[in-house]
């Protein structure tokens, strides 16, 4: 019997499906989109099943009003790793697919190539002698080009070559539009394009150690900085080329993409398809679908480039496993390592997590014997591991952060023509503005927080809800106009370093000055051109990066992050140590990292610089052992907010009745809270937390299910903002 109804999942905040007849001449795909009324409105929504029952009767039922696809948009093994996410994580079905699901499609375009434009070559154009449009070198570089062969439309971009060029030179009857050429399958034309370097034994061990075997496997490749995990991941990459599979990397940042997407296309003659949020809603529906019709043989990304729905996938492998940001922060509150170890399960492919520094969790499973744990201990190729310094700084007089024995320190390296990198993960020009008669912070109006100052655009900004004001003539408490700045941001920074070093150029890479699309890169290029002497950067520029001229690293400012509520901090701390350390001495050149401190005896940092990030790592899962902090427990956290404090709080403490009257299996088990967040107002919204945690997954996932719906059926749960992170990595 034919299927009448279909269940589908729509875009809205309710953990339900909704039930539509289908039109018989419009039969849906399960995993398709359909176009559906839903109140005066029409969404687009996921079919999930396919029935002749409902608890409605038909005639309260409303028609599809249109089958967008005729097959499923994911493979089926996807399609249940994305349906368990959601439960997983407590996020309703069909705002999680549309979540993962590319802009283009979640507004109904249609799921196949649009070729775009080709141009060739008219015989004009190819008659014509080279030399005719010297006066304009952009329309002759585009003839040149084309005579090579015919070029899309975005290939010709490329070249810096934009549209006025090319409607130009077609004006001229040189050039005309032609037929996209069919893909020919890359598995035809693969082949290595660069000489493989030798590798060293332990690379050797771990790619013969993780090639043995073709099915599911978790490795956690835990190699030193320079220790060449990636010609590690290329060496893995090649026989499942080889076997006509695909591999999916995933990078924490965008700024990693362009020199990971160059060092693979270097080595291999494949489509690359790239997926991050730099990307236009064209660009990334081409690359979605790229990997979905296996004409893309490497999907290179940021976190959401795991639900590419490639069907051949041979080989998952996670760079800088430990980075924060593969944790979605908003919405579908997901973790892409997490859920790539389970793609990997589900799909039985070995993935391959990579770090320096590895998250505490990581290392207890590979302790655990969850993971197989392999490291590269060594530095690739001549490298040697730079030496590392703690400035005291107590007592000295610092010139925008710096002090005359990191100064004197700089001079020496830029003399012997290498170059420097500062860190310092502060933008703008200064933390904070103080009034010097009477001490008045400029503080932002919504948010318990103080405003940013950045003396380039004469304004204070909110780094929390984004607002934007000029900088006050004078006090807003005393009306004194002596107003001061506090604190060193990167653009105070690169001011005085200009001024201090006149004769060397320096370059800031941060986000206030990266927005602009391919900015990042031409910096990027520019510093290996060693065009730029001195680096300044914030998190940005302290991972992955080859910098085989930078010399001498230093961190100017580490007490902000020595003394933090948050019991990850000095994870966090370690980790960027570790990473902004191994930018220094990557190739032949010794190296230096040095530590601006006044806390040059703090315990943390003595370990680290004495023992390395190993030691540390095992002092730290001994702490979170006994306090019984993740990995040997799992939080849940519950927030809530709105514009009065009250009802907030009031929703969060009848939340903690829900969750303590489940009768709970082990005493393990705890509700804290309610209490404050660490930012109690943000954008004029008062902010509280709870924390449930449990000593397993199983029992958490078991609590959140029933407590779910009741939380849900509170009258102040439709009056406040909330929302559930499950296994949060950020508490604040």
């Amino acid at each position: 019997m034919t299927p009448t109804i279909a269940r589908v999942a729509l875009p809205v905040p309710l953990h339900k499906t909704f039930d539509y007849l289908i039109k018989p001449e419009q039969p849906p795909a399960v995993g398709g989109r359909v176009k559906v009324p839903f109140g005066r409105q029409s969404k687009i929504g996921i079919v999930i099943e396919l029935t002749d029952c409902s608890e409605f009767s038909v005639e309260q039922l409303k028609q599809i009003q249109e089958v967008i696809d005729h097959q499923p948009l994911w493979p089926q093994t996807l399609y249940r790793i994305l349906e368990w996410a959601s439960r997983y994580y407590q996020y309703p079905l069909g705002e999680a697919l549309a979540t993962i699901m590319p802009g283009a499609l979640r507004k109904g375009k249609a799921a196949s190539h649009n070729d775009e434009d080709h141009w060739r070559l008219t015989r004009n154009g190819m008659d014509m002698p080279s030399g005719t449009l010297s006066r304009a070198p952009k329309q002759e570089r585009l003839i040149s080009a084309l005579k090579k062969g015919s070029m899309s439309q975005s290939d010709i971009q490329t070249l810096d070559i934009s549209n006025p060029v090319i409607k130009a030179v077609d004006d001229k009857g040189y050039i005309e539009r032609c037929a996209a050429p069919a893909p020919s399958p890359w598995q035809d034309s693969f082949q290595i394009t660069e000489e493989k370097p030798t590798l060293n034994h332990e690379q050797a061990m771990a790619v013969a150690t993780i090639n043995a075997n073709q099915d599911f496997a978790s490795y956690l490749l835990e190699g030193v900085t320079g220790s060449g995990k990636t010609e590690v991941y290329l060496n893995l990459i090649e026989p499942v080329l080889k076997r006509g599979q695909q591999a999916l990397i995933l990078v924490p940042e965008i700024g990693l993409t362009p020199q990971t997407i160059n060092r693979f296309k270097r080595r291999f003659s494949v489509p690359v398809a790239v997926m991050h949020s730099g990307l236009n809603e064209t660009e990334r529906l081409n690359a979605w679908l790229d990997a979905r019709d296996n004409r893309a043989a490497i999907i290179i990304g940021t976190r959401s480039a795991l639900f590419s729905p490639s069907h051949h996938t041979g080989i998952i492998i996670i760079d800088e496993e430990h980075d924060s940001s593969y944790k979605q922060q908003d919405s579908f509150r997901y973790h892409a390592r997490d859920l790539a170890v389970f793609r990997a399960r589900e799909e039985n492919i070995p993935i391959v997590l990579g770090s320096a520094t590895p998250s505490l969790e990581t290392l207890h499973n590979a302790k655990t014997g969850k993971y197989h744990h392999l490291t590269l201990a060594r530095r690739a190729g001549n490298a040697v591991k730079a030496k590392h310094g703690v400035l005291d700084i107590r007592g000295l007089h610092l010139e925008a952060g710096l002090s005359a024995p990191l100064i004197a320190e700089m001079r020496n390296q830029l003399s012997q023509g290498n170059q420097v990198m500062l860190f310092l993960n502060r933008r703008g020009y200064s933390p904070a503005m103080m009034c010097h008669e009477c001490g008045w912070l400029a503080e932002c109006k919504r948010c318990d927080a103080y405003f940013t100052l950045y003396q380039q655009y004469r304004e204070l900004r909110c780094h929390h809800c984004a607002v934007q004001i000029p900088v006050p003539l004078q006090c807003g408490q005393c009306g004194s106009t002596q107003l001061i700045s506090v604190g060193v941001g990167t653009e105070q920074l690169e001011q005085h370093l200009e001024t201090l070093f006149p004769e060397y150029k320096t370059i800031r890479i941060d986000r206030d000055n990266t927005r602009r699309k391919g900015s990042l890169e031409g910096y990027l290029q520019a510093i290996h051109n060693n065009e730029y002497q001195i680096l300044i950067g914030t998190q940005m520029l302290a991972k992955g990066h080859h910098f085989p001229n930078v010399t001498l690293v230093a961190l100017v400012d580490v007490d902000s992050a020595l003394f933090s509520n948050d019991f990850r901090a000095p994870e966090r701390l370690a980790q960027l140590f570790v990473q902004v350390a191994g930018r220094a001495g990557r190739a032949s050149k010794p190296g230096l990292v040095l530590l601006q401190t006044h806390h040059p005896d703090h315990a943390l940092l003595q370990a680290l610089i004495q023992k390395g990030y190993q030691d540390f790592s095992v002092n730290a899962l001994n702490e979170r052992q006994q306090a019984m902090l993740p990995p040997f427990s799992y939080f849940a956290l519950l927030r809530a907010e709105g514009f009065e404090s009250e009802p907030v709080e009031q929703f969060l403490h009848q939340a903690r009745t829900i969750f303590e009257a489940s009768p709970f299996e082990s005493e393990e088990c705890a509700v804290l809270g309610p209490a404050p967040a660490p930012l109690a107002r943000r954008a004029g919204k008062y902010r509280w937390q709870l924390i449930f945690q449990a000593p397993n997954r199983r029992l958490l996932q078991q609590r959140l299910s029933l407590a779910l719906p009741a939380l849900l059926q509170l009258p102040l749960a439709k009056k406040v903002r909330w929302s559930l992170d499950v296994e949060p990595q950020d508490m604040s």
